[in-house]
C-alpha cells in the first residue's frame, strides 16, 4: 500500500448518490483508492438522493455496485467493513434548501470528532439542470465559503452551448473561486492520456520533430460499437459534436498541440491548452460545408446480432436530425502547426471501439532505395492507443531478414501490459485523488470550456438549422459515411485503424 502521499481529512458529499455514475464509477474508485492506501485516515462519504435508505441499506447498494464494476473484483469482507463504516446516506431533495443544513451539521460533527477542519468535496453526479440549483443551495446554507477546503466537482456536459456555458460559469463564479471548481472530463484521467505529456515533455527525442516541418497531419479517432441503450433521450438533445468533440477530442488535440509548460503547476499547464484553442482557425460557412461531415447510423448487424437504426432506438425522435457521427478537419494557426491538418472523428455503431491518436510524419525527402525494395512503404507514424489497449507505437521502416534488401514497416512498442505488472487505475481514481489533493491540472478551467464551445458553435448552429436529407447515411458495423472518407482523401490521406486484439 502506498502511504507516502496523504490528503487531509476529507468529506465527500455525492449528489446523485443512488445514481448510475456513483454505482459504476465513483464508489468503486473511492474503494480502490482506499485499498491502495491513497485515502486519508479520516474520511466520510455521504451519498444523497430522494430514495429512502438507511445507512446499512445504502452501504449494501454500493457494495453491489463495487462487486460488479470494481477493477479489483469483489470486495474483501474485512476491508469492505472497515471502508463502509465511513459511508453514510442522507435522503433529501436537491431543490429543498432547508435539507442542506444537515450536511453542515454532519460536517461539523466530523470536524469535532477528527479535531480538525476537513476538506469538503461536493460532487454533482446528477443531471446538468440541477447544477445551478445545488450550487445556489450550498451557498444559501453557507457551505461554500472556505475557499481552501471546499471544492465542487461538475460532471459534463458543462453547458449545452456557448451561452449556457457562460451562464453556468458566471453563476459558479458568484459562489466559488475558480480554485474551488473542478470541471471533470474523465478522458483526462486515463493513464495513456496522461502519458502523452510525459512522452512529450520528459524526453528530448521528439520535441525537435514536434512541428509543421516534420509532422504531416494528425488524426484523433474515438469510435464506439455501442448504440444508445437507455440514453436515447439525452443523446437526441446532444449528438456526437456536443457529446464527444467539444470536450473529449478537443482535449486530446490540446495535449498533442500544446507548447511546453514552464512547470507542472495546474494553471501553467492549462494556460498552454487554452492557447491552442484560441489559436484554432474559426469556421466560416464554407469551412462547415467543406471541412465537416455528419452522419447517422441505420440498422444493421453487429457481431451476429441485428441492431436498430438510430431513429428506431428507444426515446429517439423518429425524424431526428441528431448526428451520431462527426468528422472535422481543424487547423491550429500558430508557428508550430501552421498548415498541419488535425482530423477528428467519432461515432456510434462503428466497426470497432477504440480511442487512437495517430501522428504521421512527413515522408523522407529522397528515397535512396529502389521501389522494388519496398513491398509496403509507409511513412513514419507515432500511434498512441488509449483504449481498449494502452500502448504507444512508433512505426519505422526496417530491412526484412534475408539476403535481399526488402523494406517493411515495423513497430517499436511500449505496451502497458507488457511493461508493468500492477493494475492500471481507473480514470476516476486519478481524478478523485487529484480533487482530494487540490490539484486542478487535469481539470478544465472556465475559459477553456468557453473557448471550446466558441470553436464548435458555427458547426453546431449550421447543423441544427439545416436538416440533413441523407440521414441515415451509414450502416451499423461500418466506419461511418462515405463522405468522411472523402473528407480526408481530398488531402491525399486516409483514416488509420489500429489492429487490436479485441473489438470491445
Amino acid at each position: 500500500m502506498n502511504t507516502q502521499i496523504k490528503s487531509d481529512p476529507t468529506v465527500f458529499v455525492i449528489f446523485g448518490g443512488t445514481g448510475d455514475l456513483n454505482m459504476r464509477k465513483l464508489a468503486p474508485a473511492l474503494y480502490n483508492l482506499y485499498l491502495d492506501g491513497w485515502m486519508p485516515k479520516q474520511f466520510s462519504i455521504i451519498g444523497t438522493g430522494r430514495t429512502k435508505y438507511t445507512d446499512e441499506q445504502y452501504r449494501q447498494t454500493l457494495l453491489d455496485g463495487i462487486n460488479q464494476f470494481s477493477r479489483s473484483g469483489k470486495a474483501d469482507p474485512v476491508k469492505w467493513k472497515a471502508f463502509s463504516e465511513s459511508v453514510y446516506y442522507q435522503s433529501s431533495d436537491v431543490k429543498d434548501h432547508e435539507s442542506y443544513k444537515e450536511f453542515g451539521t454532519r460536517i461539523e460533527k466530523h470536524a469535532a470528532d477528527w479535531k480538525t477542519k476537513p476538506n469538503v468535496i461536493y460532487y454533482m453526479a446528477v443531471s446538468p439542470n440541477f447544477f445551478p440549483i445545488i450550487a445556489s443551495n450550498l451557498s444559501k446554507a453557507k457551505l461554500t465559503q472556505d475557499t481552501k477546503r471546499v471544492r465542487v466537482v461538475i460532471e459534463k456536459p458543462f453547458g449545452h452551448d456557448l451561452e449556457s456555458a457562460k451562464e453556468l460559469n458566471q453563476l459558479l463564479a458568484n459562489i466559488f473561486d475558480e480554485c474551488q471548481i473542478y470541471r471533470i472530463d474523465h478522458y483526462l484521467g486515463k493513464e495513456t492520456v496522461q502519458n502523452i505529456m510525459a512522452f512529450r515533455f520528459a524526453n528530448s527525442l521528439f520535441e525537435p520533430l514536434w512541428n509543421r516541418n516534420y509532422i504531416e497531419h494528425v488524426q484523433i479517432s474515438v469510435t464506439e460499437q455501442l448504440g444508445m441503450g437507455e440514453r436515447g433521450d439525452y443523446y437526441d438533445g446532444s449528438g456526437a459534436l456536443r457529446d464527444m468533440i467539444q470536450n473529449h477530442l478537443l482535449q486530446l488535440l490540446c495535449l498533442v498541440a500544446m507548447e511546453t509548460p514552464i512547470n507542472w503547476e495546474s494553471d501553467e499547464v492549462r494556460n498552454r491548452k487554452v492557447e491552442v484553442l484560441r489559436a484554432m482557425r474559426p469556421f466560416t460557412a464554407d469551412d462547415v460545408r467543406n471541412s465537416t461531415v455528419r452522419g447517422q447510423y441505420a440498422k444493421g448487424w453487429m457481431e451476429g446480432k441485428e441492431v436498430p437504426g438510430y431513429r428506431e432506438e428507444a426515446k429517439v425522435d423518429p425524424q431526428s436530425n441528431t448526428e451520431t457521427f462527426a468528422a472535422i478537419k481543424f487547423f491550429v494557426d500558430n508557428w508550430r502547426w501552421q498548415g498541419v491538418p488535425f482530423y477528428l472523428r467519432t461515432g456510434k455503431r462503428l466497426h470497432q471501439s477504440a480511442s487512437v491518436i495517430t501522428i504521421q510524419f512527413r515522408d523522407v525527402p529522397h528515397k535512396v532505395f529502389p521501389s522494388e525494395t519496398s513491398e509496403s512503404w509507409a511513412q513514419n507514424r507515432l500511434i498512441i492507443s488509449i483504449q481498449p489497449e494502452m500502448s504507444i507505437r512508433l512505426q519505422v521502416q526496417a530491412k526484412r531478414p534475408g539476403l535481399d534488401m526488402i523494406l517493411n514497416p515495423v513497430d517499436m512498442v511500449f505496451d502497458y501490459k507488457g511493461t508493468y505488472s500492477n493494475q492500471t487505475p481507473e480514470a476516476y481514481e486519478t481524478l478523485l485523488l487529484d480533487t482530494m489533493m487540490g490539484d486542478q491540472t487535469l481539470f478544465m478551467r472556465g475559459d477553456q470550456v468557453e473557448s471550446a464551445w466558441e470553436l464548435v458553435m458555427p458547426i453546431l448552429n449550421t447543423w441544427q438549422n439545416k436538416k440533413s436529407l441523407s440521414f441515415p447515411n451509414y450502416s451499423a458495423d461500418s466506419w461511418g459515411p462515405e463522405s468522411a472518407e472523402a473528407l480526408i482523401a481530398r488531402d491525399g490521406f486516409h483514416w488509420f485503424t489500429l489492429p487490436l486484439t479485441s473489438k470491445k
